[in-house]
C-alpha cells in the first residue's frame, strides 16, 4: 500500500504572510488555491498550509509545534537569523539554560524549534524535521496506521512516525494530555493515495477515526482517537 501525504494546516488571520514566512525559512515554494497558500510536501517532506481563520478560531489552544533542523557547527545561528529576518521572533516558554533547541515563534505566534546540529534523532530528517504533538500513544498508533508509516520510536508512552522514505518525523509525548475545549487550530490534512475519498473515510473509521462533519470545498472533518480534528481531501 503506498503511504498518503500528509500536510499540516494552520488557521492563520493572514494565509500568504505565513506562508511566505515559512517558505523562505524552509526554500520552499508557495502554491495558492482555493482553500488558501500551501507548500507542497513531498515523499520525505510534509506539507504545510495556511487557511483563513474564522472569528472564533486560532489563539493559543496549539496542540502541534515545529521543529526545523540546521546541520553544521554554526548553522543553527544562520537559520535563527534567517527567521528573525523573516519576521520570527525570540519566544520564551519556559526552556532551561542547558537545552540547546532555540524556541522561536513566527509571526502569528505559533511556536517552533531550531534544532541543534548534534541532534542524532533528527539527524537527515531534512530541513523540516519534525511536527511535534501533544497525544497518547493510541493516537500515535492510530496516525502509523493512518498514514502507512512506520513507528520509528515507541518508548515511554511516547511514539513517533517516518514516512518509509525518510524525512520529517511526526511525534506525539504521551501524557498527560491537557482536555480539548475547542476546535484545534492546526489539524492533519491526509490526501488518499487513489483519491477516492469515500473509501478512506471508511478506511480511517475503521481504524478507530470518528466522524465530525463535512467541511469546506468538500473536504470531509474526522476526528482521531485523542478528539483531534483533522480533514480528508477529495481528488
Amino acid at each position: 500500500m503506498l503511504s498518503r501525504t500528509l500536510t499540516v494546516a494552520f488557521d492563520a488571520d493572514d494565509p500568504t504572510r505565513l506562508a511566505r514566512f515559512w517558505a523562505g525559512l524552509l526554500g520552499r515554494e508557495v502554491v495558492e488555491d482555493a482553500r488558501g497558500a500551501l507548500l507542497p510536501g513531498t515523499d520525505t517532506q510534509v506539507g504545510l498550509r495556511f487557511v483563513p481563520a474564522g472569528p472564533d478560531e486560532g489563539g493559543p489552544h496549539r496542540r502541534l509545534h515545529l521543529h526545523v533542523t540546521s546541520d553544521a557547527v554554526g548553522d543553527q545561528q544562520r537559520v535563527v537569523a534567517a527567521a528573525l529576518r523573516l519576521g520570527a521572533a525570540h519566544l520564551d516558554v519556559g526552556q532551561l539554560p542547558e537545552e540547546r533547541h532555540i524556541v522561536l515563534a513566527d509571526p502569528e505566534g505559533n511556536a517552533f524549534c531550531v534544532i541543534e546540529p548534534e541532534n542524532n534523532y533528527l539527524a537527515g530528517c531534512g530541513p523540516f524535521g519534525e511536527v511535534a504533538c501533544d497525544g497518547t500513544r493510541q493516537v500515535g498508533l492510530f496516525w502509523s496506521a493512518a498514514v502507512d508509516w512506520p513507528l520509528v520510536w515507541d518508548s515511554d508512552e511516547e511514539t513517533a512516525v517516518q514516512s518509509p522514505h525518510g524525512g520529517t518525523k511526526v511525534a506525539w509525548g504521551g501524557p498527560p494530555v491537557a482536555a480539548k475545549e475547542v476546535r484545534n487550530p492546526q489539524r492533519f490534512e491526509l490526501t488518499p493515495t487513489g483519491g477516492d475519498q469515500r473509501a478512506e473515510v471508511d478506511r480511517l473509521v475503521s481504524l478507530g477515526a470518528t466522524r465530525v462533519g463535512a467541511g469546506a470545498a468538500g473536504v470531509i472533518v474526522l476526528a482521531d482517537p485523542d478528539g483531534n480534528e483533522f480533514v480528508v481531501l477529495g481528488s
